[in-house]
């Protein structure tokens, strides 16, 4: 016998964002304390809008079945005495288990036999049981700052008013908050403020959407998107639906009704982002966009209400929005007054860290770190530098004083206007505009690097600096704590590096960033603000000792902690696009400076293993490097090819040899799957080398011959990439 469950807990509104959170964490609870008792169920809903929390389960068996129980007790030498009677353990563990000691069953183990307890109980009733259930789920709900109401001890997210509770449709007492469970839930708060008479469990649904209450919150949310987009149509447009706001607004609304709204043309002329964020993040409006994505003069809000004075509704709206794009336009209006580079003057007043100076230093260090990236990339070295004096001006600005989010946005908005740049061609004003925005890109998980190749030296010069300055003032991240987000920044260095093709010597670039803040840190103590010690026994001084603010950079030693710390962000990057442990760990031996090298590496490596030879190659080349490990001294470089012996050497070594002339053009000229494929032609004389020959000979000189030989088989596949790693 099984019936539908309804557990309904009935609240004031619930915050939003935590709203689906503690719907999916109220629902698992019940489910899980069932499930913990052996209660049969069915297919379950996790349901909720902003004033309860719901779950509704089909097929909930009526009882638990039988229990059986299993208590071992002592080995027969320890529970009976030399005559077979009962030991006062025995006695003991019978009347704890309540029965006679000779009623006792019998079982054995690896040390001997036992005497055991075995029982069999009915189940209880699931009714009996759901008390339990809801006391634990509640206590396990991720609540960070209960609230407190009236004149008890109670304590939840936000104050409890009803409780329903629902088997089949029998009520089930259950007591919460102080709240007794029975089938009156209530619906809307303005259109159905009355209490709703719910028949059983599986009539919850259609009882509040008759009380003008979508409890479902899928349904809600295509509710919400249906009718925005009807909206947006009836403007000539279309909505801007980001996830994000739709779910907030799904957990704001019981009954969704979206009203068209407008504002004055005369805003238009501030950067859209401006415009989107305010309707966005501060009123939970949904912009209409023309056919080319720019923002239109129309927006769509939803009321929790189908208002009989639809015009009264959507005048609200527009008065709401109204200051806020006046706000955006004034500080708009007087950032264009101010330009970029009067803005730039100000970060000199502006701490980027206590130990790394201001804002204006790291654009310093930003613009020296472009300049030599541009070089390199044979770019235009001179307009990155440019491009980079100005990549933190925006911070300055009013905009983004007042919406943090528009950083570089505001800056490519700005370039277009600054006076500053008049001297440029256009072509070159409006790269540099696109990279004081790009400079931030990647700015989130999946997100895209930048597009522009300036855009992408601004990019890898800011991660660098950011990395370096937060590795030389001991801001390494520790467990979940990573203040200066160096997780994220390194993980777009690589990325940027990798998608973007760029062939740069990621380590040297690391060294020159760590060395442009070392000197910038030196010159900066003559006014005694920071203190720099390159190690403390270069500089002679006891690390105990010295002043609180005292940057410690060992060069060498952290440049290479932060290549290590960047690879270990690829090692989650390339596992997401399914490459193996064993393949990514090949390729980081072989330690190469660039990340574009690595990744091209590493598809080269990919393609390799699918061949039939990978394994029996791997496998060689470890045996191989163990070998080689075992040997004492310096290990032979040269073979000669007259102190070969045994018919298989020959053969291996007039193979190998024709292979590195076969491969050396290939090699520098990085085409890695040439190379393997080639050397994968090597197995048949590597395995009957190992069959027949004797690596460790008596004879000093065949030994040591035979050594080069093995090194230098392997040191061609390390060119490429550690494949003994692919062994296991």
């Amino acid at each position: 016998m099984s019936a539908s469950l309804l557990i309904e807990l009935g609240t004031e509104e619930l915050p939003v964002k935590a709203l689906p959170e503690l719907a999916a964490a109220f629902a698992n609870g019940i489910i899980e304390g069932l499930a913990k008792r052996g209660v049969a169920m069915g297919a379950t809903r996790s349901l909720y809008s902003p004033r309860r929390l719901a779950v509704l389960i089909e097929s909930v068996a009526a009882e638990q079945p039988e229990q059986r129980s299993e208590v071992l007790g002592p080995y027969l030498n320890i529970g009976l005495d030399a005559n077979g009677a009962p030991t006062k353990a025995l006695e003991g563990f019978a009347a704890k288990s309540g029965v006679a000691w000779n009623a006792l069953e019998r079982t054995t183990d690896a040390k001997g036999e036992r005497f055991v307890h075995r029982a069999v109980r009915p189940g209880a009733r699931t009714v009996d049981l759901l008390q339990a259930v809801l006391d634990e789920a509640l206590k396990a709900m991720p609540i960070p700052k209960p609230m407190r109401w009236g004149a008890h001890e109670h304590a939840f997210a936000r104050p409890v008013l009803w409780l329903v509770a629902l088997y089949g449709a029998e009520v089930v007492p259950l007591t919460v908050f102080g709240k007794t469970a029975d089938r009156m839930s209530r619906g809307h708060r303005f259109m159905h403020d009355k209490p709703v008479w719910i028949a059983d469990a599986e009539a919850y649904v259609e009882a509040l959407r008759t009380a003008k209450v979508l409890v479902n919150a899928d349904e809600r949310r295509t509710a919400i998107a249906r009718e925005v987009e009807a909206a947006a149509a009836q403007a000539g447009g279309t909505a801007r639906v980001t996830e994000d706001n739709l779910e907030q607004v799904n957990g704001l609304v019981e009954w969704p009704k979206a009203v068209l709204c407008g504002f004055e043309q005369a805003f238009l002329r501030v950067p859209q982002e401006a415009l989107i964020s305010t309707m966005e993040a501060n009123q939970k409006f949904f912009p209409v966009l023309d056919a080319q994505g720019r923002i239109t003069g129309a927006f769509i809000g939803i009321a929790n209400i189908v208002s009989t004075n639809e015009a009264e509704v959507r005048k609200g709206y527009e008065r709401v929005i109204r200051p806020r794009f006046a706000d955006a336009a004034f500080f708009f209006d007087e950032d264009l007054k101010q330009g970029l580079s009067a803005m730039n003057e100000g970060l000199a007043s502006v701490t980027y860290q206590q130990k790394l100076g201001s804002y204006a230093d790291k654009v310093a260090r930003i613009a020296q770190l472009a300049r030599a990236i541009a070089t390199a990339l044979d770019d235009d070295a001179d307009l990155a530098q440019i491009a980079a004096l100005l990549c933190k001006a925006d911070l300055q600005s009013r905009m983004v004083g007042e919406f943090p989010e528009l950083q570089g946005i505001a800056g490519r908005c700005y370039a277009a206007h600054d006076a500053g740049l008049d001297d440029l061609p256009a072509e070159a004003r409006a790269a540099v505009a696109v990279a004081l925005d790009e400079v931030y890109a990647p700015r989130f998980a999946g997100d895209a690097i930048a597009s522009t190749r300036l855009g992408q030296i601004l990019a890898i010069a800011e991660r660098l600096d950011t990395l370096a300055g937060g590795f030389a003032a001991g801001l390494k991240p520790s467990g979940n704590k990573d203040p200066f987000a160096l997780r994220r920044n390194a993980l777009g260095l690589a990325r940027t590096l990798i998608e973007g093709g760029l062939d740069l010597n990621l380590l040297g670039l690391l060294r020159s960033a760590l060395e442009s803040l070392r000197q910038q840190v030196e010159s900066n103590a003559a006014d005694k603000t920071v203190v720099m010690m390159l190690s403390a026994h270069e500089r002679g001084i006891d690390i105990k000792s010295a002043p609180v603010n005292a940057l410690l950079i060992p060069v060498d030693t952290t440049a290479d902690d932060l290549h290590d710390f960047i690879l270990e962000r690829l090692r989650g990057y390339f596992a997401e696009r399914g490459v193996g442990t064993a393949l990514f760990d090949a390729v980081a031996a072989a330690k190469p400076v660039s990340l574009a090298d690595f990744a091209e590496r590493l598809s080269a490596l990919q393609r390799f293993a699918e061949r039939p030879e990978a394994a029996a190659l791997a496998a060689a080349n470890k045996r191989a490097r163990n070998i080689l490990k075992k040997v004492e001294g310096a290990l032979p470089e040269t073979i000669d090819a007259s102190k070969l012996v045994e018919p298989a050497e020959h053969e291996l070594h007039a193979a190998l040899v024709t292979a590195l002339a076969d491969t050396d053009a290939t090699l520098a000229a990085r085409d890695y799957v040439a190379v393997l494929s080639r050397l994968s032609a090597l197995r048949a004389p590597v395995d009957a080398f190992f069959d027949t020959v004797m690596v460790m000979a008596e004879d000093p000189v065949v030994r040591a011959n035979r050594l080069a030989l093995l090194k230098v088989l392997a040191d061609r596949f390390a060119a490429v990439a550690a494949i003994e790693q692919l062994a296991g």
